[in-house]
């Protein structure tokens, strides 16, 4: 037998978990608390507790956890289905921020995928380090931008985790140099600070060398085998090659790839573009 959700009730879950209380969630939506406790109890009876209860405070519990990521899934596309419906194909202007590793990566199906459902919509794309992104989005010059992060507490949504690793050229020494050469796109590179504090824990000596601000010139260096750097594992390019941790390499932290909005109202472009990178990680 076929079965449907109510969207309804999963917009009440997720409004009652962004706000930790069914009373600030309920003035959110514009129901009374009464309704709210009505609804959750609905969907409780149907996928188990989603909630601790603790005081005044609600709390997620794991199986609350699971649901709201597809909870927020299967809202933002009937929003969007509904909004295609009566109000037409999507247009507009959308500025897009990323780091310049993420660019070429698993940025350009992304994008072009988005182009290809919406020719409509004239999206531009801005390339800077992840602390300028984060200032470019709460200036409001951004409508969505990709960041790059330590994990744990953030504004933004995480797409991705993933390790930050030490590469160097296929067959090269530099990694053997003293001082260790290192080239990092720019001083204002989010994986700066975390590198030179693990290098200074372990006691190596280096040297860095060439912050230009290009990702093309700090990855020429590396591939001449002048100079080391870091990456995201995921954004190696094939021509490079992952060096091990050891006594003079530190092992390095996990970081997060965050997706930020520009505060105040989404456009349908900028609800639709997010969708496509989500799904671009996935």
């Amino acid at each position: 037998m076929i079965r449907n959700l109510d969207i309804t009730l999963l917009r009440t879950f997720v409004a009652v978990a962004d706000h930790g209380s069914m009373t600030v969630g309920g003035n959110a939506l514009h129901l009374t608390q009464s309704a709210v406790s009505q609804q959750i109890a609905r969907l409780e009876a149907l996928s188990g507790v989603l909630f601790f209860r603790e005081k005044r405070i609600l709390r997620l519990t794991p199986g609350g956890e699971r649901l709201l990521g597809k909870a927020r899934h299967l809202i933002t596309l009937n929003d969007e289905l509904w909004a295609e419906m009566t109000e037409g194909p999507l247009e507009g202007v959308i500025r897009l921020g990323a780091p310049y590793d993420l660019v070429g990566a698993w940025l350009p199906p992304a994008l072009k995928n988005f182009a290809a459902a919406h020719s409509q919509v004239d999206l531009q794309l801005i390339c800077m380090s992840s602390p300028e992104l984060l200032a470019a989005t709460a200036a409001g010059t951004l409508d969505l931008a990709l960041v790059e992060e330590p994990p744990g507490k953030s504004a933004g949504e995480c797409l991705s985790v993933d390790r930050l690793v030490w590469v160097g050229a296929k067959g090269g020494a530099a990694f053997l140099k003293r001082p260790l050469p290192v080239s990092m796109v720019a001083e204002t590179c989010a994986f700066r600070s975390v590198v030179l504090q693990a290098l200074r824990k372990k006691e190596t000596t280096w040297q860095t060398l060439f912050e230009s601000g290009s990702i093309d010139a700090t990855l020429a260096m590396v591939r001449s085998d002048l100079a080391v750097s870091v990456l995201l594992a995921s954004t190696i390019p094939g021509d490079l090659t992952i060096l091990p941790f050891d006594e003079n390499l530190p092992e390095l932290p996990l970081f997060s790839v965050n997706l930020y909005h520009v505060k105040g109202q989404r456009s349908r472009a900028s609800n639709e573009l997010a969708q496509q990178l989500r799904d671009g990680l996935k």
